[in-house]
Parts: C-alpha cells; structure tokens; sequence
C-alpha cells in the first residue's frame, strides 16, 4: 500500500484533489454544519471565523476545495488505473477527513443522538433525541430533534454502540461514527472495479466514475453517512453473486443486513439470481424459474431484516417514520410538486404534500416494473442502477448520496461504452448545488460569493472539459 500511495503522490492531479479537500475541510468549519456546542468553537471565534468575513471567506475556501477536487477527477478521466490504484487515491483524497468534522450534513450528530436514545432505554422509533435532553441532542438539528428516525435498526445498534465507546462525548461520537462509513468506502472501492471485470465492463471506467466520485468522498468519506455502510454491505453481495453464482441465497442475506441498515438495499435482493444467469422471457420455463429466485432472494432478504429487527427489540416503527425526510426542504421532484399543490390548494394542511409523495412512489414501482422486464434477463445491474436512481428520485427527500445508489453501479451498466456524460455533468451540478447550499447556510453575503463562485468554475469546468457535449465522453 505504501507504494501504491507514492505512485499516486506523483500525479498532480492527486495532489490538487488532497488540497481540495483540505479546503472542504477549512470551509466546514462555520455555523452552516457546525454545532454551537461543538468544543472547537472557541478557538474558531477567537480567530474569527464566526464572523460575517469569517464565514464568507470560509465559503469560499469551500467552493475552492470542490472545485479543486471536481477538476482533479475530470483530469483523471482518461488515466490508465494500471500502476496506480483507485484505493490508493481515494486514501490521500479522504484523509483530511479523518479528524474532521461531518462535512456538509448534520446526519452524524442525529445518528449519534439517536444511539444516545437507546443508551438511556428510548425507542428512537417513538420519538426525537428531545425526549432525551442532553448534549447529544444539543447536537442534533432543530429539525429531527422531535421526529422518529426511519433508518433500519441494525443502524442504530451501531450508533448506540459507538456512542457507549465515546464515553459520552458527541464530537468523539461523531468522528467515530466516521469509521464505519470509512470501512464502507474502502470495500466499494475495492470490489467495484472487481465486478466490473467479472461482468466484462470497463475496469477503468469504473475505478474512475465511481470510486474516485466526488460525490462518494465528500458524502460518504467526510459525511460520513450510513449510505456508506448500507452501499458496502450491497456492493459485497453483487460481487459475491457474480463472483460465485450459485451464492446468491448467501448474498440475499447479506443484503438483508444491509437494508437493516437502510431499507432501500433490499431492491438489489430482486436482481441477484439474475445477475450471471441470463435468460429470455420467450422461454417461459427458464424465466419462470428466475422469476421463482428473484422471489426467493427477496424472501431471504426480507427474513434477514425481519430477524434483525427481532434480535434488536425495536419493532417496525420505521414503517410510520418514512415520510420524516419529507419535513425538511428538499431538491426532490415530488417535494416541490407537492409543495406547489399544497400552496395553491390546501396552504394550511399535508394532503398534498403525501399524495405527491405517494404517487412519486407509485410511479417509481411502475418504472421499476418496467426496468426488470425489458432490461433484467440481459442488464441486470443496469435495471438495479436506474431502479435505484428512480426510488431516489421518487421520495421525498433527495440528498446527492441518495443517488450514489444507482449512480455507483452505471459503469457497470454500461457495457464497454464510457460512463454517460449526464452523469457526468449531474455529478458537478450536484457538487456546485453542495456549495451554494453552504453559503446559503452562512448568511446572505456568503451565499452571494458561493454563488458567483461556483458559477464561475462551472463556467470553466463546462468550456474546458466540454461537460455540455455528449461526444467527448464517447457515449
């Protein structure tokens, strides 16, 4: 590993990227994601940095660093993964990270707040971290401070665990929280370029789109998000299924821990039996048996989560608190859809902010129907990859490592053929959206400089690495 972290050093591209995320790190350090309560504030007053010219230069050293480590990715594109190693990247890129605070989310803190529930003997499935008043909830945001989380149990077992090896501290509980998130990473990034070349998919395609993703280090390497852990567990049991293909009861159950974690895993149990078997649905005593072990699978994942859940003695109250997300003002399709029918039909109430929401999902089954019958006998992770970008475009509530899901897997879905340059282009969108929402957390003069700053490098993102033109990314 050493020697692959030297190779890697001599790139400047490498080297551009970890300064990047140096300076994600300093712009993180301001009030937008920071909690008040958080015990480095004191020396960040005491230099300033929870002033006006605090926090705008901080939001510009922030844009800096996206833009810095968006650039070092697009330069990357066409390197041969040969010599040096994605992991080998992905470690310099992530480690500014380490000791960091949660980049860009509060998450963390509402994790660590809900172990802290179960520490004390409160169900995080009937209630907020408000019902146990304490330093972990001074952490946690306003807006999940009195809501019932709807993350998979298995998830908070985990948060509960590392909020009993903090001692107690929530910003020790927070970095630690990083540690599975961490594990995560590192087994997408060394499993996913393996899957594609068992498949016969581009190895360096994916190595580049998806392990070296802005996306993924900054939301799940810096933000630490269970995404990471759930995105771990799944990319296991697809190499596990392409791998050895007669293992697929074996990855269903790895996938029903994995959706203990997150319930959105469970879409890749369907897929499994499908992945290395091929077949057509003209024979129907072949598709017959796929469809009986798509079932099958789908029965074993349930049962692992339903086991989980059992061992874990926190019931089902996940199910009511799936529209949680939906609280809080999201760039989600069916948010503002929803939004704008309850505006102009129903101002005071949620009618329509739920049937948006529930005719999002309605949709999504449809088209997730529709993905397993025209693509599943041949593409199979193609239909798993946009099945996951439809539900995350669905829901209420989208996050851009909602759709790291299905956009981790696109390589893969896509033959020999380069990655599709909309994927391309919506991974920087995302990212610049990232930095005007940090700004816009700051107060109004930082959100004006993020946005001219980031319009500036997308500006010069777009004219130097053509993102607009489908032809230079060869798809």
């Amino acid at each position: 590993m050493t020697d692959q972290l030297r190779q890697a050093w001599t790139l400047e591209p490498v080297r551009s990227g970890l300064l990047g995320t140096l300076l994600i790190v300093v712009g993180s350090l301001t009030p937008a994601f920071l909690p008040q309560a958080y015990p480095l504030w004191p020396a960040l007053r005491a230099i300033g940095l929870g002033t006006l010219a605090g926090r705008t230069i901080c939001t510009i050293l922030g844009v800096a660093g996206i833009f810095l480590l968006v650039q070092a990715w697009l330069q990357l594109r066409d390197h041969v993964f040969g010599e040096v190693k994605p992991l080998a990247i992905v470690a310099l890129w992530s480690l500014p990270f380490v000791l960091a605070p949660p980049i860009f989310s509060h998450d963390v803190y509402s994790y660590a707040a809900q172990g802290w529930m179960l520490h004390n003997g409160q169900n995080p499935y009937e209630g907020g971290p408000g019902q146990v008043p304490g330093p972990f909830t001074d952490y946690a945001p306003w807006v999940w401070r009195y809501t019932p989380t709807p993350y998979g149990p298995l998830a908070l077992q985990i948060s509960r665990l590392v909020v009993d090896l903090s001692g107690g501290r929530p910003w020790l509980a927070a970095l630690l929280m990083r540690v599975p998130a961490l594990v995560g990473v590192v087994v997408i990034v060394v499993l996913l370029p393996r899957i594609a070349s068992l498949i016969g998919a581009n190895r360096d395609k994916m190595s580049w789109f998806a392990c070296l993703n802005p996306l993924l280090i900054v939301n799940y390497a810096g933000g630490g998000h269970n995404d990471a852990w759930m995105m771990g567990l799944v990319v296991v049991a697809l190499w596990m299924a392409v791998r050895w293909a007669r293992l697929w009861p074996a990855a269903a159950v790895i996938v029903g821990v994995a959706a203990s974690i997150k319930q959105p895993a469970m879409l890749a149990a369907v897929f499994l039996p499908w992945l290395m078997a091929g077949f057509s649905w003209r024979d129907i005593r072949v598709a017959a048996k796929a469809v009986a072990k798509a079932a099958a699978s789908l029965v074993i994942g349930v049962a692992t989560f339903a086991g989980i859940s059992w061992a874990c003695r926190l019931g089902y109250g996940w199910v009511d608190a799936l529209s949680v997300p939906g609280n809080a003002s999201s760039i989600s399709p069916s948010y503002w859809i929803g939004r704008l029918l309850q505006v102009v039909f129903d101002p005071g109430g949620s009618f329509w902010m739920v049937e948006a929401t529930t005719l999002g999902l309605g949709g999504a089954a449809i088209i997730i129907a529709v993905l397993a019958w025209r693509l599943g006998p041949a593409q199979p992770l193609r239909a798993l990859s946009w099945a996951w970008i439809t539900v995350a475009l669905a829901i209420s509530a989208l996050h851009s490592w909602y759709l790291l899901w299905g956009g981790l897997l696109l390589p893969a879905s896509t033959g020999r053929k380069q990655v599709p340059w909309v994927a391309v282009v919506m991974v920087c969108l995302l990212l610049g959206y990232t930095g005007v929402n940090l700004g816009f957390r700051s107060g109004l003069v930082p959100t004006i400089a993020a946005s001219v700053c980031t319009a500036a490098w997308m500006a010069y993102a777009g004219w130097s690495y053509r993102l607009w033109s489908p032809g230079s990314w060869g798809s």
